[in-house]
């Protein structure tokens, strides 16, 4: 184990003045074990804890920017409201904690542990989050502009009002997720969508390239300018949907509720729109060419209807 470091004088005296926190009399000497430890507001900057035993500690509103935590554990702590920018956090076991509120703006989370972790509201711009376990993690209204989930298991996830603008969901599972009012105009090819929910999340101009939508809500959703090339939505409900200007070249709608949809000026070429209900669906400049439309193919010039 390392010994606790501090980059300035400064700081070492700001941190040996803390004979506030009851809970751990032997701070900072007895560092290493430090669960259960009061480190309310605890100025911390460039601390050097790694793996350190943090478990079930208070850290609220604790500065811990550019911290070293890798390999610590902080399973349970309560973590509300912390600093934790450019903070290392690789490895780090975080299962069970508090991060609500939460500043980890271009932290380093590659291969932690967030299982059952609360992250509603927190700030995670720009994070590193490849092999990181997040089953079971709230990220209701977390901004995770920036960030690289490209391929990571965010199954059945809550993100409801998140902001994943600019954000790589490229190859994410996100089945069965929670994503109503989400903001989701970043880079989704590939992406499994099957099941989940996007009830009037901002999708535009995001890029759905060969994305698996089947059974997807997508009711309300603004689609405007979205690129959903090869796309499968079978079964998806896009009921009052915005899809004005969107690509859907090749796209599988087979048996997709288009009730009151907006496709106004939308790419349908080579679409497959087979038992999909079109009820009052707005089509107006959109291009039909070569659509299937319940058995009946629309042939070039095909522009607004299926003539």
């Amino acid at each position: 184990m390392k010994p606790l470091t501090f980059i300035t004088a400064t700081m070492l005296s700001l941190t040996l003045a803390l004979p506030a926190i009851a809970a751990c009399d032997e701070w900072p000497k007895a560092y290493a074990d430090s669960s259960g430890c009061d480190l309310t507001n605890a100025p911390l900057p460039h601390a050097d804890l790694y793996e350190a035993n943090l478990t079930g500690a208070n850290l609220t509103n604790a500065d811990l920017t550019h911290a070293t935590l890798e390999g610590a554990t902080l399973t349970g702590a309560n973590l509300t409201g912390a600093n934790l920018s450019s903070a290392s956090l690789i490895n780090a076991d975080l299962s069970g904690a508090d991060l609500s509120g939460a500043i980890l703006t271009n932290a380093e989370l590659s291969g932690a542990d967030l299982t059952n972790t609360n992250q509603t509201n927190a700030d995670l711009r720009n994070v590193n989050l490849s092999d990181v376990v997040l089953t079971g993690v709230n990220l209701t209204g977390a901004n995770l502009s920036d960030a690289d989930l490209s391929g990571l298991d965010l199954r059945g996830l809550v993100l409801s009002r998140a902001t994943l603008s600019v954000a790589d969901l490229s190859g994410a599972n996100l089945r069965n997720a929670i994503l109503t009012h989400a903001g989701l105009t970043g880079n989704l090819t590939g992406a499994d969508l099957t099941g989940a929910i996007l009830t009037r999340a901002d999708l535009t101009g995001a890029d759905l390239t060969n994305a698996t939508l089947i059974n997807a809500n997508l009711t309300g959703a603004n689609l405007r300018q979205a690129d959903l090339t090869g796309a499968d939505l079978a079964g998806a409900n896009l009921t009052g949907a915005d899809l004005d200007g969107a690509i859907l070249d090749g796209a599988g709608l087979i048996g997709t509720n288009l009730t009151h949809a907006n496709l106004r000026r939308a790419d349908l070429t080579g679409a497959f729109l087979s038992s999909a209900d079109l009820t009052n669906v707005n089509l107006t400049d959109a291009i039909l060419i070569n659509v299937t439309v319940n058995g009946r193919r629309c042939v070039s010039p095909s522009i607004g209807s299926c003539d």
